[in-house]
C-alpha cells in the first residue's frame, strides 16, 4: 500500500494557488471517488459540507454534521488521496475556539486546504443560511485558525457570500480577511464578471469561486487573469452516484423506470427535510 504524503499534497495545492491558471475541483466524497478523480487527471478535489452530510447522515445541509463525523470522512479520503483535497469546513463548527479544533482535526486528516466561512450557523428558525457573523468575529475565527496550524503548507481560505451583502460590505470583509492572513478568499454568489472585477480589484491573495455552473462566469482565461485559481462547479459526481444507485436497485427489483425520480428528488425524498422542518417549528420557534 502506497503511503500518502500529506505535506507533498499541500505543497502541490500551494503550487496551484501560485500559478497563473484556473483549476476546477472534482467532488470527492469517499476514498474510491478520490482515487478516481486523481486517475482522471484532476488537479484538486473538494469534500463539500453538504455532500458529507448526505454521505454520513443522509441528512439535509442544515449544519447537523459534527466536526468528528466530518473529520472521520476526511480522514478516510486523506488515507488514499493522490490529489490535494479541500475540506469545506463550514463555519468551523462553532466559535473561534471551535474553529481551532476544526483546523487541528482536519490537518490531521490529511486535507491540503480548508475553507472557513463567516455564515451564522446553524441558521435561526425560519431563515436560510445567509445571515453572516460580524467582520470582527470572522477575523477572530480566522486568526485563531491560523494560530493552531502546525503545517504551514496547509492552506486556510476565508469564505464569504458575495451575493447576499452590498458590494461595499463584501470589499470590507474580503480585505479584512486578507489582512488577517488568509491564504485565499472563497466567494459564493458572484453574479458576473463585473461583480467579480469589483471584488478582486483590492485583493492580492488567490481567489476561489463556488459558481455552481453559473454561465456568466464560464471563461477560465478571464477568471485566471482576475486571480481565480480554484472553481467549484458543484457536486454533480455525487448526485450522479445517488441516481445510479437508485436506478440499479429499481432495475434489480423489476420496478419500471417510468416516473423514476431525478437526483434532486431523491435527495429530497430520502433526507426527509419535512421532518426537520416540523422539529424546528416545534422546538426552535420560541417566542419571548
Amino acid at each position: 500500500m502506497q503511503k500518502t504524503c500529506h505535506h507533498e499534497l499541500r505543497n502541490a495545492f500551494r503550487a496551484l494557488l501560485a500559478s497563473h491558471a484556473c483549476y476546477h475541483t472534482a467532488s470527492v466524497f469517499d476514498p474510491l471517488s478520490a482515487r478516481i478523480a486523481a486517475d482522471l487527471g484532476f488537479e484538486v478535489g473538494i469534500l463539500g459540507g453538504s455532500v458529507a452530510s448526505l454521505q454520513v447522515l443522509a441528512a439535509p445541509d442544515i449544519a447537523l454534521i459534527t466536526l468528528s463525523e466530518f473529520a472521520e470522512q476526511a480522514t478516510r479520503i486523506g488515507r488514499v488521496a493522490r490529489l490535494p483535497v479541500i475540506a469545506d469546513a463550514d463555519h468551523g463548527y462553532g466559535n473561534a475556539l471551535n474553529a481551532m479544533r476544526t483546523v487541528i482535526e482536519l490537518e490531521r486528516s490529511g486535507v491540503a486546504a480548508l475553507t472557513l466561512e463567516d455564515t451564522l450557523l446553524p441558521a435561526q428558525f425560519g431563515r436560510k443560511s445567509y445571515d453572516l457573523i460580524s467582520v470582527e468575529e470572522g477575523v477572530g475565527k480566522l486568526r485563531a485558525a491560523l494560530e493552531v496550524r502546525d503545517d504551514s503548507a496547509l492552506a486556510i481560505i476565508a469564505r464569504t457570500h458575495a451575493g447576499v451583502q452590498p458590494l461595499t460590505e463584501v470589499l470590507h470583509r474580503t480585505r479584512a480577511y486578507q489582512d488577517a492572513g488568509a491564504d485565499g478568499i472563497c466567494l459564493v454568489g458572484v453574479k458576473d464578471f463585473e461583480h467579480l472585477e469589483a471584488i478582486a480589484e483590492g485583493l492580492s491573495v488567490p481567489l476561489m469561486l463556488v459558481t455552481y455552473g453559473n454561465p456568466e462566469l464560464r471563461d477560465d482565461s478571464r477568471l485566471a487573469k482576475l486571480g481565480v485559481r480554484i472553481v467549484v462547479d458543484g457536486h454533480a459526481a455525487y448526485f450522479a452516484a445517488i441516481k445510479a444507485t437508485y436506478d440499479s436497485l429499481r432495475e434489480q427489483r423489476g420496478i419500471p423506470v417510468e416516473n423514476a425520480l431525478n437526483a434532486s428528488e431523491l435527495v429530497t425524498k430520502y433526507t426527509a427535510p419535512n421532518d426537520y422542518i416540523a422539529w424546528a417549528r416545534e422546538y426552535m420557534n420560541v417566542k419571548e
